[in-house]
Order: structure tokens, then C-alpha cells, then sequence
């Protein structure tokens, strides 16, 4: 009998989902986007003053069986065609895109409506610029974030556009492969991506739970984030699952990091 319960155990672990391990298909980095920044001291504090900065910005999209998910929409397409970019004086920062969004995702084969998901790490201008192409997705945010959006900029949504809000970490299609991270700091309603996948391995989208991998190892907090101890709290949480996931954080403003991935139409699995 005993036999018998431990053959049937062995069966029961290898085809029961709930004991399997579940990942995306495919990750995909698109670049979404590139800042020039006049002060770096406003990303490290007391350091760096005067000097450049200068930050990458991608987005992601994640296939899994249940659909397309995209995280963040980077910065609006139209900055593509302004060859002198997007200032922003609040950060003393210029914004520029290369290619639009809309001609990465077709050359991908895909339209704005096959785009099932959107995540949004938080409604920072260069994170949101795309949101009105995609009507017919339903868009991941933090509760706290809708509520405290952009002073003067308000929500990016258009009237009709599906939100779902949700308050903390949240299992994207409900089998573990891709989880919403809650991160805040940066702003009250930040948030990660965590993103299993079988070959790469499980990889952290930071948002910008920490903007370079410098700032990461020196701890540095940006002086316009809305808390230093929840940023604290948010990136011991990120270092915490780094070693129990053994996984990589994909810092998305870091040049250097964005620099050696590769980029669509290539992808991860």
C-alpha cells in the first residue's frame, strides 16, 4: 500500500500544476526612448552636481499562452518626430525617441489591438506616452498610483480605456510566470515586473525602483522621490528576491545594461 501511495505521489507531483514550474514564452525588449539630463545630482544627492546624466528607456513585451502583455508605453510616439526632443525643465531633462512604438510592434507582426495587457511601473510621462494607442487593452496600476497622478498632468487614460487597479503584488496570469511587484517610493504606487522565463532565467523590470546600477550599489535616492524609506523597503524587497530567485534586475534608465540586450525583433526565453 505503501508503495502504491508513493507511485501515485510521484505521478501526482510531476503532472500537477500546482507543483509545476510556469514561465513566459518570450521577453522582449523594445527601446522606448533615451534622456539627456543636465544635473545628475538630481538622481544622487550631494554628488555629481553639474554633471550629465544620461538614461535609456525601454519597454517590454512579455508573451505568454494567455495573451500580450506590454510594460510601459515609453515616451509618445509624436517625440519621434521632433528632432530636438522633449524638454523637461522640472528635471532639466531632454527626451528623445529614435522609432516609434507602432513601427516596432508591426514589425513584430502585431497591432495595437492584439496587445491584450498593459502595465504601467508608474504614470511618469516616459513611462505612459503611448497609452491612447492602445483603446482596447485593459491597464495594470497600483491603486495608490491612480490616485496621486502627475500634478497638472492628471491620468493618461482615455474616457472608456479598461483599468484594473490593484493594491500590491499581483500574479499577471494567475500561474506565477509573471508577477507585478509593488514598489513604492519613487512614487506612492510604483511598481515591478518579475518575469519567469525557461531559459534566461527569472529577470526583475525595475521601473525605476533605482534609475542605474550605480545608484543601486551606492543606494542613492532620486530627491524628487515621494519617500526614501519606502524606496528603502521597495529595494530590499527587489535584493531579497535576487538571491531566492536567483534572478537579474533589468534596470531600465541604466545605459550601459540597456546597451548590452537584445533588442526587438530579437527576444528572451
Amino acid at each position: 500500500m505503501k508503495r502504491l501511495f508513493l507511485a501515485w505521489m510521484a505521478v501526482h507531483l510531476l503532472v500537477s500544476p500546482a507543483w509545476a514550474t510556469h514561465y513566459a514564452d518570450k521577453l522582449i525588449v523594445i527601446d522606448c526612448g533615451e534622456g539627456h539630463a543636465d544635473d545628475k545630482s538630481l538622481w544622487s544627492p550631494g554628488e555629481n552636481a553639474g554633471q550629465p546624466f544620461d538614461m535609456a528607456n525601454n519597454c517590454y513585451l512579455v508573451r505568454h499562452e494567455k495573451g500580450w502583455l506590454l510594460w510601459d508605453t515609453g515616451l509618445p510616439d509624436t517625440a519621434a518626430d521632433q528632432p530636438g526632443g522633449l524638454r523637461v525643465e522640472a528635471i532639466r531633462t531632454t527626451w528623445k525617441r529614435k522609432q516609434k512604438l507602432l513601427v516596432t510592434l508591426n514589425a513584430l507582426g502585431l497591432k495595437p489591438s492584439d496587445i491584450d495587457l498593459i502595465g504601467l511601473s508608474h504614470l511618469h510621462p516616459d513611462h505612459v506616452g503611448n497609452v491612447a494607442l492602445f483603446p482596447q487593452a485593459t491597464f495594470l496600476i497600483q491603486t495608490a498610483e491612480y490616485n496621486n497622478p502627475v500634478p497638472l498632468l492628471g491620468l493618461p487614460f482615455l474616457p472608456g480605456q479598461s483599468v484594473k487597479k490593484i493594491d500590491g503584488d499581483y500574479d499577471v496570469f494567475g500561474d506565477g510566470s509573471v508577477q507585478i511587484l509593488a514598489t513604492p517610493g519613487h512614487t506612492l504606487g510604483h511598481q515591478s515586473l518579475l518575469v519567469r522565463l525557461k531559459s534566461t532565467g527569472t529577470v526583475i523590470l525595475s521601473g525605476d525602483v533605482v534609475h542605474s546600477e550605480e545608484s543601486w550599489n551606492r543606494q542613492w535616492i532620486p530627491a524628487r522621490n515621494v519617500s526614501i524609506e519606502m524606496t528603502r523597503s521597495s529595494r530590499a524587497k527587489i535584493a531579497r528576491l535576487l538571491l531566492t530567485e536567483h534572478a537579474q534586475l533589468w534596470i531600465n534608465h541604466d545605459v550601459q545594461q540597456s546597451a548590452q540586450q537584445r533588442k526587438a525583433p530579437d527576444f528572451y526565453e
